[in-house]
């Protein structure tokens, strides 16, 4: 018989077994759900943003070309003006006065030369007839093609006469906004002086002026060293955003691209041209311009939260065949938005792990729930 130690740890042996044979081990825990989104290809514009300002397509100053008091101003500051209209009225009458001057030292001057000729005629006459000498003729002669030279000359003077009394009417250059008033009314202006009365800008269509790096804007300009933009329907497309944050309504055209960088900036003059109907845009305001410079061929969008990055880069988790969790290495593009463009790595269709990525690891198994993928647009 065993001592009662010895049955008392069989008992207990015993009763552990039972234990063990009456309760199963649990099951393993279910595969995590993680969020997935089925990438597709795209065709993604490249848009460079930059600051630019505004500037007028045209801008004619207009300075007074006679010397005279202003006797009224005919515009209205900071209106449209078509070009002929009447601006200002410089007092006409020296310049009247100047005109009838020359009128008559023209009529003079006619009347000079027929005198002239005449006698020119006579003398050839007695010439023929051995009356008079040769020389006499000959001085006659000269005389005559003098006085006709003074009635070109006559006719100069009466015609720059004409014109300054012309000037006396200030006239708009170009049609266009006219600015404020640089001279008031009963003010002297002085032709020698080039006193400036006012300025036109045309501001429709606009100019918006900028600069960019060489490096952002090199595809575009090699597009057009090679001819891609000869025409105005193939040049790159520009959009404003004003101050207030609001996206301009009318879209522009790359109008002009400097061919020379500066070498303080490295950067690249441009130039984009936009309509302007309702004259919302004005010349000196500051905005951002949104310029597509090029095209990126088959790239994916990706939730910025699903990129990792390890010693060897970029990478996301996805899911391939049998649910397994895969890691995929990625060449990243730029930022679009919240999304990173991936321009290698990824192909049609797969499953990328968007939300739940700290669950899974290489080779474990995961329940995919599908999120939708967000339409691409420009940023």
């Amino acid at each position: 018989m065993k001592p009662a130690p010895a049955r008392l740890a069989a008992t207990l042996v015993a009763i552990a077994l039972l234990s063990a044979c009456s309760h199963p081990a649990p099951p393993p825990p279910p595969p995590p759900q993680v969020d997935v989104m089925v990438v597709k290809p795209i065709d993604l514009p490249i848009v460079r943003t930059m600051v630019g300002r505004l500037a007028p397509t045209l801008t004619a100053q207009v300075n007074a070309r006679v010397t005279g008091n202003v006797l009224s101003k005919d515009y209205r500051e900071g209106g449209d003006v078509k070009a002929g209209q009447l601006l200002f009225q410089i007092d006409p009458a020296p310049l009247r006065a100047a005109l009838d001057a020359q009128l008559a030292a023209l009529a003079q001057a006619r009347a000079n030369a027929a005198n002239a000729e005449m006698i020119a005629t006579r003398n050839k006459a007695l010439v023929a007839r051995g009356l008079i000498a040769r020389q006499t003729y000959e001085t006659e002669a000269a005389s005559a093609r003098t006085a006709e030279a003074a009635v070109k000359q006559a006719a100069a003077n009466v015609e720059a006469a004409r014109l300054n009394l012309s000037y006396a009417r200030v006239t708009a250059p170009i049609s266009g906004r006219a600015g404020i008033a640089d001279v008031t009314v009963g003010a002297l202006v002085s032709a020698s002086a080039g006193t400036p009365m006012t300025t036109v800008e045309r501001i429709d269509p606009i100019y918006a002026l900028f600069s960019a790096p060489y490096a952002q804007v090199a595809p575009l300009i090699q597009a057009q060293a090679r001819g891609a933009y000869d025409s105005a329907g193939s040049a790159p497309r520009a959009r404003l955003l004003l101050p207030d944050g609001q996206t301009y309504a009318e879209t522009g055209k790359l109008d002009f691209t400097d061919m020379a960088v500066d070498p303080a900036t490295g950067a690249v003059q441009l130039r984009a041209v936009f309509p302007n109907p309702q004259r919302i845009l004005l010349p000196g305001l500051f905005v951002t311009v949104k310029l597509d410079v090029g095209m990126l061929k088959h790239v994916f969008l990706v939730p910025q939260q699903a990129v990792q990055r390890d010693a060897k880069g970029a990478f996301v988790y996805v899911l391939g065949r049998g649910d397994k969790v895969e890691q995929r290495q990625i060449v990243l593009g730029e930022m679009h938005g919240a999304d990173w463009v991936v321009r290698k790595g990824l192909a049609d269709a797969e499953r990328v792990i968007v939300d739940g990525v700290q669950k899974v690891h290489p080779g474990a198994i995961a329940r995919a729930a599908v999120v939708p993928t967000a339409p691409a647009s420009a940023h």
